[in-house]
């Protein structure tokens, strides 16, 4: 049997199909958090009778006919698939917006059940709505539930599973005129008389929520961004500085540091085991992947907070607050959803730009996605900060002000080097800000740490092995004693010198960043696997083996280098997908690629004279560089100017 999750976006539908399958799919208080449908069994609690039970998650949608993408997704499953039965998740908050789409759904034969959802909502505003009278009007039957609680939630899939056994035909609700030109004014005016007849409300709707008095501080035009920075500074100054921060600097110095690789090695040297082996598993199998687990502490914390922020309704003002800043660029408040979804990781994050139907607007936001901070980032962050800024709590905080700076910037000379026409509208209804879940959070921190882990003993295991090997064998695959003379330090060499001008002198540098394409905890993990046999200080503490590359100015440069280049390989595949051609995904890793490297040459250079009072290494390429790359941007824009007028496009 298949159920279909089917509903308005921010209604609970995927909280619902959370709760009622086990998954911890991501979920938002906006429109298009899920993108394509999702499938999974039925959890054994909710099955009382056994019977097998696939659960589907269609992205939310407010008609049958499509608009967006993701409509026409939930659309053609109905129509082309005809699921057994279809749960229709109406939003207790807003019952009359929510049932236009229920009529519509009704009309199609398949059996509806309703989950009248946030029925603590309206139990708080002290509203009441007759089930009973709601069922007689809709024909089908209502059962109230709270996702969050999973209050009804049995009683819910019981009804659903004993109406998917049963095979009836759903019948329809019949109202004047809804087969005529005006049937959506008919079917609106059917839904407004169920809601007469079944909902009483007790609030005044003029009257100020306390929702609105926060929001006039929370979503103020000035003071919103500045209380945004605010928010996130004392996020991962509770990450880093605190729990987080405690328990990480444990798992690096104590765990991994001295713990596992004492055991280890002693083990292995009572059973002679060769060196070289021993050395490939304890300095680079563990080593690599130690120094990235150490940061998972961190990390869940991290990832808590904002689980939190998001469930009690604050990032949707922050959507709200940033789409004044967007429409500047060329882009609308819907480019801060990938962004958002994309801080926790860059390949959902791209994915969801599919919900932008201006195809403009989707490039310019698929190619400015990455740029936000994703949770593989944190670990690059987190070592940075902890040798070179110990005492500063600004660092990490102000990699999302950079973003933001560089999002923008980089989306005016997006919109000045391409031709590109007006934008779409951003719509976003805010919800009720509410006591966020402390189990929501608690589960999306430990899926998001089960992730980081799957990740480290994978792809991280695999390749900091590899790059054990190159820094220990040369290319005739014979041990060297200098890692001046190994396979990896020859690869490095190749890339070292076009860093010069961002103060990068080491082919260690070049190493490390090449092998953040793959991953990008591999920048941390490279430095573990190099540092740990050619240094006896710890990675992680300040004044550590880093320091022996690095000034305070070339590693915050560094820093966001590695931020602001292209993304890992997985994220790279998605912008291919989204953007739907090899020629601009080329575009966009080179436009990049490029702000990542400028922006790290103007902050290792510009710093240096600031900081040091003395030009920084590659100071004459640099120029050279700054003056090429202004030179080529007034050809290109002036170029696109011309083919504006052409076509008769606003610039």
């Amino acid at each position: 049997m298949r159920i279909a999750l089917a509903g308005n976006p921010n209604s609970g539908k995927t909280t619902l199909f959370n709760a009622i399958t086990g998954k911890a799919e991501y979920v938002g208080n906006w429109a298009g958090v899920t993108v394509e449908k999702k499938e999974a069994d039925l959890k054994k609690k909710y099955n009382q009778n056994g019977t097998d039970v696939t659960i589907v998650d269609l992205p939310g949608t407010y008609s049958i006919s499509p608009f967006t993408g993701e409509e026409a997704i939930t659309r053609d499953f109905i129509l082309g698939e005809k699921p057994d039965v279809i749960i229709n998740i109406v939003d207790g908050a807003n019952v009359s917006r929510s049932l236009f789409f229920t009529t519509q759904l009704l009309e199609l034969g398949v059996p509806v059940v309703i989950a009248l959802n946030k029925s603590d909502i309206l139990s708080k505003r002290g509203d009441t709505l007759d089930h009973v009278a709601l069922s007689k009007e809709l024909k089908c039957v209502v059962i109230a539930t709270t996702a969050t609680s999973e209050e009804g939630l049995k009683n819910l899939i019981n009804e659903a599973i004993k109406l998917g056994l049963e095979k009836k035909e759903q019948i329809s609700p019949r109202f004047n005129g809804m087969n005529s030109e005006d049937s959506d004014i008919a079917r609106q005016k059917f839904v407004d008389a169920v809601i007469i007849k079944s909902l009483v409300k007790k609030r005044d709707a003029s009257k100020i929520t306390l929702s609105d008095k926060v929001d006039r501080i929370v979503a103020h035009k000035w003071l919103g961004l500045p209380i945004f920075f605010l928010v996130m500074w004392a996020v991962y100054s509770l990450s880093i500085d605190g729990i987080g921060g405690y328990l990480s600097a444990y798992f690096n110095e104590v765990l991994f540091g001295e713990v596992i690789p004492d055991a280890l090695n002693g083990y292995f040297e009572g059973i002679g085991v060769s060196p070289v082996l021993q050395g490939l598993i304890v300095d680079g199998a563990i080593g690599g992947v130690g120094a990235v687990i150490g940061f998972l502490p961190l990390i869940m914390v991290l990832f808590f907070c904002l689980a939190l922020l998001e469930d009690c309704g604050y990032m949707a003002r922050v959507a709200v607050i940033m789409d004044r800043y967007f429409k500047k660029i060329g882009l609308s408040g819907k480019a801060i959803i990938p962004m958002i979804v994309g801080s926790g990781c860059a390949v959902p994050g791209v994915m969801a730009t599919r919900t932008i139907e201006d195809i403009n607007e989707k490039r310019m936001t698929t190619i400015l996605t990455p740029f936000v901070p994703c949770g593989a980032k944190l670990p690059i962050i987190a070592l940075f900060a902890a040798v070179f800024f110990p005492e500063s709590t600004w660092v990490a905080p102000s990699m999302y002000i950079i973003a933001i700076a560089v999002i923008s910037l980089g989306g005016l000379l997006l919109k000045k080097l391409f031709v590109w026409d007006n934008t779409s509208q951003f719509i976003l209804e805010l919800p009720e800000y509410k006591l966020p879940s402390l189990k929501h959070a608690f589960v999306q921190m430990l899926d998001k740490g089960k992730g980081f882990i799957y990740k480290a003993s994978t792809i991280i295991l695999v390749c900091n092995t590899l790059v054990w090997i190159a820094q220990a064998f040369s290319w005739n695959l014979t041990l060297v004693d200098d890692q001046g003379a190994s396979i990896l330090a020859s690869l490095g060499s190749l890339i070292a010198p076009v860093l010069i001008p961002l103060g990068f002198i080491g082919w260690q540098l070049a190493a490390a960043a090449i092998t953040g394409f793959i991953a990008k905890e591999n920048v941390v993990a490279t430095f573990a696997v190099l540092l740990a046999v050619a240094s006896e200080d710890a990675l992680h503490l300040p004044g550590g083996a880093l320091t022996e590359f690095f000034t305070p100015v070339t590693a915050f440069a560094y820093l966001v280098f590695n931020l602001f280049t292209p993304p890992c390989f997985a994220a790279i595949g998605a912008m291919n997908s989204e953007l739907g051609s090899k020629k601009w995904l080329f575009k966009a890793l080179g436009f990049q690629l490029a702000v990542g490297y400028i922006l790290a040459m103007v902050i290792t250079q510009v710093g240096s004279l600031i900081v040091y009072g003395t030009a920084a290494t590659g100071f004459v390429p640099a120029i050279a560089i700054i003056l090429f790359t202004i030179v080529y941007l007034v050809i290109a824009i002036k170029r696109a100017d011309s083919k504006r007028i052409e076509l008769g496009v606003d610039a």
